[in-house]
């Protein structure tokens, strides 16, 4: 038994010293590992620093290259004649030229600097204009005398303060320090100081009318009616409203145009029965805001009245007089119908406006009056 104790110590002991060599060997194993990685981890670093570095070098070694090889040669003549377009330019450069360009820049940056008068001396400047305007005499608004007191007054107190700049004189209401500004105000920068102290007078606007219109000629010449051109037998009296029987009552008859309606007149005259009135004149409304007539109906745009009278006999002719406008506040100074006689038998007759009528025969065509204004039509008269 005590053999055995003595074996089985000696097994523990030995057993004890091994596990001391392996964990030295571990340990050993290990700080082996740390630094062989750590050596190849520097050995790349180094590696790849120097790769970085060959080709930046490398790089800068083409790049100058390329420059050497595309820079220009120019041989002594060359060079020569480049010296001497050079001494030319200089030669001609137009020295005094910018200079002069030079100066009067500077001229007008100085001159666009505006004068800053102190407020005491705007508000005078205010204060005797306001008492020029104030002492006109006219109760409504003048502009152009406005603008010529305005001017009147810049130009005597431009005056008095250049006389009290040059004499010096003490006796002056503005400061000599203060008279320079005030001429340049005055003088250059007028505008600028009516915009600073709040002067405003508008432009005056005249509206002149030309009437390059022959003398003696009639009001309505250049009128047109809308449409196709009238027949010669219509006889359109333009600004006309003929009286008579009506055969066609224009409340419920529109035409296109006067043509059209002068045509239905025509047409109701060929095609009545024997006994029946015949269409001798036409009425037609040509304006698109209506026509004014003294009875209670509304005659709208493109009425077309057929009428019959034996005497045709005028209503209304060119303009309402004065006295049927009075008791008529609705009716227009000038008529707005347009009218026109086709056949009749008549003898003389007066019209209201101091026309003279022509006596005809039975069924003869009526001639236009003389008094009458040509009426043109597209292109044609």
């Amino acid at each position: 038994e005590q053999a055995f104790a003595d074996k089985s110590g000696s097994v523990q002991w030995w057993d004890e010293e091994e596990r001391k060599r392996n964990m030295a060997r571990g340990k050993w194993l290990c700080s082996y590992s740390y630094k062989k990685t750590t050596l190849l981890v520097c050995f790349f670093n180094i590696a790849v620093a120097l790769y970085v570095l060959r080709s930046l070098y490398a790089s800068l070694y083409i790049y100058s290259g390329n420059v050497s090889r595309n820079a220009a040669l120019y041989n002594p003549d060359q060079i020569r004649k480049m010296e001497e377009s050079i001494q030319i330019r200089r030669e001609f450069k137009p020295v005094e030229l910018i200079k002069w360009v030079k100066a009067l820049e500077g001229e007008f940056s100085s001159e666009t600097v505006a004068v800053e008068l102190p407020r005491h001396l705007k508000q005078k400047i205010v204060d005797e204009i306001l008492q020029r305007l104030r002492s006109l005499n006219f109760s409504s608004t003048d502009i152009a005398k406005e603008q010529e007191v305005v001017e009147s007054w810049r130009k005597e107190k431009l005056e008095e303060v250049k006389l009290a700049l040059v004499k010096g004189t003490s006796n002056s209401t503005i400061p000599h320090e203060e008279a320079g500004m005030l001429v340049r105000a005055l003088e250059s920068d007028w505008a600028v100081l009516c915009e600073e102290i709040g002067l405003w007078i508008p432009a005056q606007v005249v509206n002149e009318e030309h009437d390059d219109k022959p003398e003696g000629a009639e009001e309505f010449e250049e009128e047109v009616l809308p449409g196709r051109p009238l027949a010669p037998q219509c006889h359109a009296e333009l600004h006309t409203d003929y009286d008579g029987a009506a055969v066609r009552w224009g409340l419920t008859h529109h035409k296109d145009s006067a043509a059209d309606c002068c045509q239905a007149c025509l047409d109701h005259a060929k095609h009545a029965k024997e006994g029946d009135k015949k269409c001798n004149i036409w009425v037609y409304c040509p304006s698109e805001f209506g026509c004014h007539s003294p009875d209670i109906y509304q005659h709208k745009h493109q009425e077309c009245w057929l009428k019959y009278a034996e005497k045709p006999r005028l209503n209304f002719k060119d303009k309402y007089p004065e006295s049927y406008r009075n008791s008529h506040p609705s009716a227009p100074v000038i008529v707005p119908w347009v009218s026109g006689v086709t056949k009749m038998n008549w003898g003389a007759k007066s019209f209201p406006n101091g026309h003279l009528g022509l006596g005809f025969g039975q069924n003869a065509v009526f001639d236009r009056l003389t008094s009458v204004p040509r009426i043109f039509h597209q292109g044609r008269v």
